[in-house]
């Protein structure tokens, strides 16, 4: 890469991301920054943007932004991979400072977020009890931590990454986790949280994008490099597509939202608006990448699922917990089985959580506003089925006949859905050794039924309240 223009000073770094020597004025912003020379990059945006370059053997440009004694430094700055080994030749194309406001506070949050993104190495959302409900990660030391995550779909996520040195009681207030110190399993690598509330003026959060720090490069000792996966067994989406496309529509979705939510500073009316429209639609997409994967998953062969003892009254509380934010925003209500009632059922408790989250957030995006979504379970003798019932238009005998077809989406236009979500839904239910049905009349709603083996042996069965 050769940019135009004048050299107005160059660094040099290592495989491991220290400044090993540079020229004025990168040498006296390195010292000023509190780091030293040689030693690690002191300056996040340059550190970031170090880091990218290096690990993806790009040339890359970029404006770094930086704070210097009260003072916003903005710089032009070429990174160049010198080889798969070594470090990279830093160049500084332009420099300018100006004096930092006195109200910058907002401004120096957002900046931080923008350099957390750049550097975390997992990311997840959650919803507004910090539950986990999707994870992206790229890092070969945190793929068990993201498993663990990714199982762990619908719990607390410190229920999976201990924080350090905490005596209280969980689950913490939100605020007392951003920044902790977390054990992270299968990597030796210390790592921090850092939790980034999605907010609206005056309200709590509405859910949580949760970011993993370390400040220790990784070193490809760490983990042992997988067998590759013959080509007969490989899948397009699930294997090959979705690992490459999470990380930055999941970006993309996380930036949109700072903007959005002016958490970067303010912003007017018209260009939030257009910040939550590239939020909606990455959403959209990565939801039908989502959707993609499973559908590789559900019609690939041999596929099965593990099934256990679960309680289906509380995967339905906890999924109408999940979904709570996004029906108050339409002004639906949606009523739970009781806190007390109890329903064993033999099955898988993610695919059930899965399933439980298509049926009810179906039943608030075809919901008319300000409507009730009910969803309740029923003892079956060797069945035990949830139900979930909305105010709806309803479904023709034809549609009925349809809507778990592939693809199908019943005419509807413009509400971004797949078609796949009721299909996948009833693949899983029938591979559990259960099903999916419906039924429902033209302005009378709809109630959609899944039934799975009840748990017979469990002892909370005998005592079992629904």
């Amino acid at each position: 890469m050769s940019g135009g223009g004048t050299i107005l000073a160059r660094a040099v770094s290592d495989a491991q991301d220290r400044l090993l020597s540079a020229e004025e004025p990168l040498a006296g912003l390195q010292r000023r920054c509190g780091g030293e020379l040689p030693g690690t990059i002191a300056t996040p945006e340059l550190l970031a943007l170090v880091r990218r370059a290096r690990r993806h053997g790009l040339s890359l440009a970029h404006n770094v932004t930086a704070q210097d004694n009260g003072e916003i430094i903005s710089a032009w700055i070429e990174v160049e991979p010198v080889s798969a080994a070594d470090g990279c030749e830093i160049r500084l194309r332009s420099w300018q400072s100006t004096a930092m406001p006195s109200d910058d506070g907002a401004a120096a949050e957002g900046r931080r977020r923008a350099i957390d993104r750049h550097l975390a190495e997992l990311s997840a959302q959650l919803d507004a009890g910090q539950r986990v409900l999707a994870v992206v990660c790229d890092a070969p030391d945190l793929q068990e931590a993201a498993r663990a995550l990714e199982a762990a779909i619908g719990q607390r996520w410190t229920d999976v990454l201990m924080p350090e040195n905490v005596a209280h009681q969980q689950p913490l207030h939100w605020r007392l986790l951003d920044g902790i110190g977390v054990v992270v399993p299968g990597s030796p690598r210390r790592w921090r949280a850092a939790l980034v509330p999605r907010v609206r003026p005056g309200f709590e959060p509405a859910g949580f994008e949760l970011l993993l720090l370390s400040d220790e490069p990784f070193a490809a000792e760490v983990a042992p490099r997988p067998l590759p996966t013959p080509a007969s067994q490989r899948s397009l989406v699930g294997d090959d597509l979705a690992p490459a496309l999470r990380q930055p529509i999941a970006r993309i979705i996380a930036n949109a939202e700072t903007i959005r939510t002016r958490l970067a500073g303010p912003l007017p009316d018209a260009y939030a608006e257009y910040a939550g429209e590239i939020a909606g639609a990455g959403n959209l997409l990565l939801g039908l990448l989502e959707d993609m994967a499973d559908l590789e998953v559900v019609e690939s062969e041999g596929f099965a699922v593990t099934p256990d003892h679960i309680d289906l009254s509380e995967v339905a509380r906890q999924a109408a917990g999940i979904l709570n934010v996004r029906a108050q925003e339409k002004g639906i209500t949606v009523q739970t089985p009781p806190s007390d009632s109890i329903l064993p059922a033999l099955a898988e408790f993610r695919r059930v959580l899965q399933i439980a989250l298509n049926l009810i957030s179906n039943a608030i995006r075809y919901g008319p506003a300000h409507s009730r979504i009910e969803i309740r379970v029923e003892d079956r003798g060797e069945v035990a089925r949830l139900i979930v019932a909305d105010q709806g238009s309803g479904l023709s005998a034809n549609e009925q006949a349809r809507v778990f077809n592939k693809f199908e989406r019943l005419g509807r236009s413009g509400d971004g859905g797949s078609g796949l979500g009721l299909y996948i839904s009833r693949s899983l239910a029938r591979a559990m050794g259960g099903d999916l049905t419906v039924e429902s009349a033209p302005g009378q709603g709809a109630r959609f039924m899944l039934d799975l083996p009840a748990d017979r042996d469990s002892p909370a069965d005998r005592g079992s309240k629904v």
